[in-house]
């Protein structure tokens, strides 16, 4: 007998019939033979509207509160499951993060799992049950505090249970097909992929592909763990992430030069002009981005004037930090020794992702045409062995993402991809 985790999204129970879509194939996957644990996320919208009605409350709501209020959702949707599955004549039995095990740090809102300990889980396995897990939340090791993951936490609790319990594989279960070369709400004609590695998949995450998220991908290949990408709306076979290709028939599946194209408009730049340019400047500045908790994501800095002696340091960083981090560098504006800082939320990053691209010269020059041929202007650059990315106008985010999937001949002869739940996640 083998042991399943299955996850599946907001979108996947959005209402009464989604759930009990959901059950069958749940118990589906009982009759096959298999141990399963599900995952599941709050229903629909719910999430979205608990924080709406939390800003209604308070502008600045507690992070312990917070969090309490957040991890309703997952409750209700997981105790919905398991009663659908029982009108469906199997056992089940709803957990929340913490009766699962899911121990995590103190940091409210953006938690990290710290270890899964999934006791209770195995004593409802061996009694024949399905053990239904509410995602996206934990309890803290030290204060025993209700904790949320932060977005795609539910991915990754999934993958942190399918790891402490040693599954076979586990399966993300969503509204689209599995991941394609682009977002198939922007590219009609992206092709779905079969198979893609940790490596490229890490790299489409981090990229702004919302199908899996970082954090998800990064656990899993630190474990081991493949994912099966696939939706709860068809049967079709998904997209597997692993370290080692899948076997399809007698041969296995070829990684592709170009893996995608990912796109995000999650994210801001900052500007800090007039930098004197000597060193420990930047690790200043970044030391004091780095204080405020802020992660940030790509840095460019400007060669310095001759007359002046000050450089401009740019970088990116999520839209929700960009206040944060602004009050932290005007705070220390004295320590570093900055004029003035500029703030731009009205940015893009369009990145292209592939193993192939540091063996085939020539990607690096077409990507760069491509976008010189949609009239796209770049402000930054970043590259890595494997992805080269730009920070565009959002306005010209969606053009240049088929600008360039076109240019590498990744769409497809037809209309393939299909988000069903509307959300492509």
């Amino acid at each position: 007998m083998g042991l399943v985790v299955q996850k599946y999204g907001g979108s996947s129970v959005a209402d009464a019939e989604g759930i009990k879509r959901v059950a069958k194939r749940i118990v589906e996957a009982k009759k096959n033979g298999n141990q399963v644990v599900v995952v599941v996320s709050a229903m629909g919208d719910t999430t979205d509207e608990l924080i709406d009605l939390a800003e209604q409350v308070s502008p600045m709501p507690a992070g312990r509160e917070f969090d309490m209020l957040l991890t309703a959702g997952e409750r209700i949707s997981m105790a919905l499951l398991a009663m659908a599955i029982k009108n469906l004549g199997h056992e089940a039995q709803s957990f929340t993060g913490s009766q699962a095990g899911v121990i995590t740090d103190s940091v409210h809102n953006k938690a990290r799992i710290i270890d899964v300990t999934p006791g209770r889980i195995r004593e409802s396995l061996d009694k024949g049950n399905i053990a239904i897990v509410a995602g996206f939340q934990g309890v803290s090791q030290d204060k025993k505090d209700i904790t949320t993951l932060g977005r795609g936490g539910s991915d990754t609790t999934a993958v942190a249970l399918a790891a402490a319990l040693d599954a076979e594989v586990c399966e993300i279960y969503t509204d689209v097909d599995g991941v394609f070369t682009a977002d198939p709400r922007v590219v009609k004609k992206a092709k779905k992929i079969d198979w893609i590695s940790f490596e490229d998949m890490l790299e489409l995450a981090s990229s702004g592909s919302k199908v899996l998220l970082h954090r998800c991908v990064e656990y899993a290949r630190r474990y081991n763990i493949p994912i099966h990408v696939r939706s709860s709306f068809s049967g079709l076979q998904g997209t597997w992430v692993s370290s080692e290709p899948i076997e399809q028939g007698d041969k296995k599946v070829e990684q592709a030069i170009i893996s995608g194209v990912a796109h995000d408009t999650s994210e801001a730049k900052i500007t800090v002009v007039g930098v004197p340019d000597k060193p420990g400047e930047a690790a200043t500045i970044f030391r004091t981005i780095s204080d405020a908790e802020i992660n940030i994501d790509m840095i460019v800095q400007n060669v310095s004037a001759a007359s002046t002696g000050l450089t401009d340091i740019s970088f990116t960083l999520p839209k929700s930090e960009g206040r944060k981090a602004i009050d932290a560098l005007e705070k220390n504006k004295t320590g570093i020794g900055f004029d003035s800082l500029r703030y731009d939320d009205q940015i893009g990053k369009i990145s292209l992702v592939g193993a192939g691209m540091k063996t085939n010269p020539g990607v690096t020059a077409s990507f760069f045409e491509a976008l010189s041929d949609a009239g796209v202007n770049i402000e930054l650059i970043s590259t890595s062995e494997i992805r080269i990315s730009v920070i565009t106008r959002a306005d010209d985010v969606n053009e240049a993402v088929r600008a360039v999937h076109t240019a590498f001949g990744l769409d497809s002869d037809s209309d393939e991809a299909v988000v069903y739940g509307g959300t492509g996640r």
